[in-house]
Parts: C-alpha cells; structure tokens; sequence
C-alpha cells in the first residue's frame, strides 16, 4: 500500500466534504449535526490509532472526552483560567492520565484490558458524577464561551450563526487530527503500531520496544477524545456526566468497528453513520432502538470488516 499517496487523497477528500457540504444545507439543524459527526469523527480518529493500528481495546475513552470537556467548563468558572488555556490544560490533563496508568493497565491482553480500560472509564465519570460542588454533578454545568464568535464580530463586524462557526471549526480540527494521524500511520511508529498489531512477539523479536509504543498510542488517543470533548462543550455551552459514561464509551468504539478498524476515513463513515441513524429514525418512535440495532447487525454482517475496508476490498477485486 502507497500510504504517501493515499493520504493526500482522504486529506483532499476530507477537506472537499466539509467544503461542499456547506453549499446544501439548508439551515443551522444540519451545520450542528454535520458539527457533532466531525467532534465524534476526530475522537474516533484517536481511538482508531489504539484499536486499529496498535490492536489494542479501550472501553473507557468516554472518561478522557469528559476530562476535556469538564476542563474547559471548571477551569475559566472556578480557577480563571481562560477557556483556550483550560482546553490545552485539560488535554495535557488527560495525556498525563493516561501515561499514568497505561503502562500498567497494557500489560493485560484482550478481554482483561478492556475490562480494566472499562474500569477507568467508570472511575472517572464517578469522580465527574460525584464532585458536585466542582462539576454540578449529575445536573451538568454551563460552559464558558471561546469567545470566536465575539471575536469576528469586532474584528470583520460579521455576525455568524453558532452551528455554522461550531461546522467550521470542527471541521477543520477533524481533518487536522485526521492529517496528524496519517502522518503518523506513515511513519517509523505507524509501521511500529502496525507490527505490535500483527503480532507482539515478532514485533519485540525485531527490536520494537513494544511497551512503549503501545503507551505512546494510548495517551495520543487520550489527547484526541479530551480535545473532542472541549469542542462538544464549548459548542454545547453545557455539558452534563454522560459525556464521560459507558454507553459513550460504547459508541465510539462502535464507530471504530463500523467503519472499519485501521482506516482513518472509516473513523469519519463510522461517526456519520451512528450520528445520522438516530436522526433519521426518530420518526419511528418506540422501534428507533430496534431499527439501529438491526441496521447495524446487517452491516456487520454483510461488511465484516468495516464500511470503508470492505467496500475498498470489493472495489478492487472487481478492478482484478
């Protein structure tokens, strides 16, 4: 595979989408969702890195988007710390975290470290749930604005509506991270990440120092959910503990899988996929539950690996 080559073509077809697609929507409705589909698609991005390409499970990377997302509400309300400064804080936070307690949690192997990555998870949205007098507790708290809107409103006397600054802001952070992580997938650690993922003892056989690169994924994907959690709050302008719950936890590594574990452009289709499915089918009341579940099931069955690898796959067997 030329990854050199394939970068630059999901970079441009990244920056395409997001570019085309503010021609046809047709109010602020579709900007917020388009907006909560690349928050969720930078986060998953991260977690692709870890799961996809250093094969390794984590449940609990809920509780690092609550580490960013609860950093830019208490830092500028409680400590003044301004709302830029809280992100950036509350991504190192969450880095910091992660270092700590990755290096003994990823000596466990498959089902054993995602019940201890589950476990994380579940200590933080606890201590979130719990700190009330810091967090609101299971209330929420408002977030500070970042203060961009007022911004170009002074500087260029533009007035611009929430969703459409939050569509473009995200948008270009999500194809940044996806442009991080494929430089990174194209480098000596991507082919390292790739190697531990193929197989740990060949990999440590070569002299890759296995730990080490398992340890660097985990906190670069820390860093990746708590930076997406800061942008859910700041667009939000509130945020509540489920931010950092299990069953967030559970979405993003569905996003992971369905569309398509090791593919940065599967990490974008799997988010656009599990945020637009519930809109569609809301319609359909008390089966919208049901019908998720079952649309779901026919894609993992009939496309195995992923959305995007598996049409990739097709695609090429019928060009052979």
């Amino acid at each position: 595979m030329n990854f050199t080559a394939d970068k630059w073509k999901i970079l441009a077809g990244l920056t395409i989408l997001v570019i085309a697609l503010s021609f046809v929507f047709p109010s602020s409705f579709y900007y917020r969702v388009a907006a909560l589909i690349w928050i969720s698609a930078f986060t998953v991005i991260g977690l692709n890195i870890l799961m996809g390409y250093a094969g390794q499970v984590s449940l609990g990377h809920a509780g690092f988007f609550g580490i960013g997302a609860y950093a830019v509400a208490v830092g500028p309300t409680y400590l003044g710390i301004p709302p830029f400064f809280s992100l950036v804080l509350g991504t190192l936070l969450a880095g910091a975290l992660a270092f700590l307690i990755g290096r003994p949690v990823l000596k466990l192997k498959g089902h054993y470290l995602a019940v201890a990555t589950l476990g994380v998870g579940i200590l933080i949205s606890m201590v979130i749930n719990n700190e009330a007098a810091w967090t609101g507790g299971p209330d929420g708290m408002n977030v500070p604005a970042l203060g961009i809107k007022s911004l170009i409103k002074s500087w260029f006397g533009i007035k611009v509506k929430s969703a459409v600054l939050w569509y473009w802001i995200t948008g270009f952070v999500m194809v940044c991270g996806a442009w991080v992580a494929l430089n990174i997938i194209d480098s000596p650690t991507g082919r390292a990440l790739r190697a531990i993922h193929d197989s740990e003892v060949a990999a440590k056989v070569s002299g890759i120092d296995v730990p080490s690169y398992k340890l660097l994924a985990f906190v670069g994907s820390a860093m990746y959910a708590a930076i997406g959690g800061a942008m859910l709050a700041f667009m939000n302008k509130f945020i509540t503990p489920d931010a950092a719950g299990f069953l967030h936890s559970i979405e993003l590594v569905t996003m992971v899988v369905l569309g398509g574990m090791g593919s940065i452009l599967g990490s974008v289709v799997g988010a656009a996929v599990l945020i637009i499915l519930p809109q569609v089918l809301a319609d359909l009341q008390h089966y919208e539950h049901m019908m998720l579940g079952l649309i779901m099931m026919i894609f993992m069955i009939f496309l195995r690996s992923g959305i995007v690898p598996s049409i990739a796959n097709k695609l090429k067997g019928r060009a052979a």
